[in-house]
């Protein structure tokens, strides 16, 4: 009864969701515009992000383009309450991680993290409810407490390309590098745009022994 009172709409656009679907309708998904980088070596973020983070493997999944199905779906996954909505694409994201076999002895999977006054007026973390997601799908666990963001910084999107480097600078720590020693992380965000604050956090990961770090994002912004 609810549901035809209130029915659940896509994501994308907007129409009505059928039995079976969650959060965006199979046309949506299929329209989206996917890389196809997550099987690939040596793939355009890969070679993005190889020259700030020592790295096993990288991937986005989605092309993220101004006006594109990628923009509207991040929008609504970061300022319109889209819990459901980041876990979901952080499930199909953890298929394609799992389909592509380059990822499977990652051991744990770690968001990038919020500064908390950023997370207390969002409510929530979207790249941690990714985790989630893909946790799901992938099996693998999340740590949400060993990488914290110590310092608040400025909105990247707000920033030219060549202060983003300086903004997230220093920003982040590692709290608890025992929870990390050894292992490959898988370190996950939701837009890859200039490779800052992914590369600063894996600079800041780096130096924890023993460490492996691989990245996946659900959509990367191409320059």
């Amino acid at each position: 009864m609810l549901q035809a009172v209130f029915p659940s709409l896509c994501a994308c656009c907007g129409e009505v969701l059928v039995q079976g679907e969650r959060q965006v309708c199979l046309n949506c998904l299929n329209d989206l515009n996917h890389t196809l980088y997550t099987p690939r070596k040596d793939n355009p973020v890969e070679r993005r992000l190889a020259t700030r983070i020592p790295l096993v493997h990288a991937t986005a999944m989605l092309h993220f383009e101004q006006g594109n199905k990628v923009q509207r779906l991040v929008h609504n996954m970061k300022f319109r309450g889209g819990c459901e909505l980041c876990e979901e694409m952080g499930r199909q994201l953890g298929l394609a991680l799992l389909g592509s076999g380059r990822f499977d002895d990652v051991e744990l999977l770690v968001p990038v993290p919020l500064h908390w006054t950023r997370r207390l007026a969002r409510g929530y973390n979207q790249s941690e409810l990714l985790c989630r997601g893909i946790s799901q799908t992938f099996g693998r666990e999340v740590n949400t407490t060993a990488l914290v963001r110590h310092r608040r910084t400025k909105k990247q999107s707000q920033r030219r390309a060549s202060d983003r480097e300086r903004n997230v600078s220093g920003a982040f720590r590692v709290r608890r590098p025992d929870e990390l020693t050894g292992r490959h992380i898988l370190l996950v965000d939701d837009v890859l745009t200039t490779g800052a604050t992914l590369g600063s956090c894996g600079t800041t990961l780096a130096a924890v022994p023993g460490v492996r770090i691989s990245v996946a994002a659900l959509s990367v912004a191409m320059q």
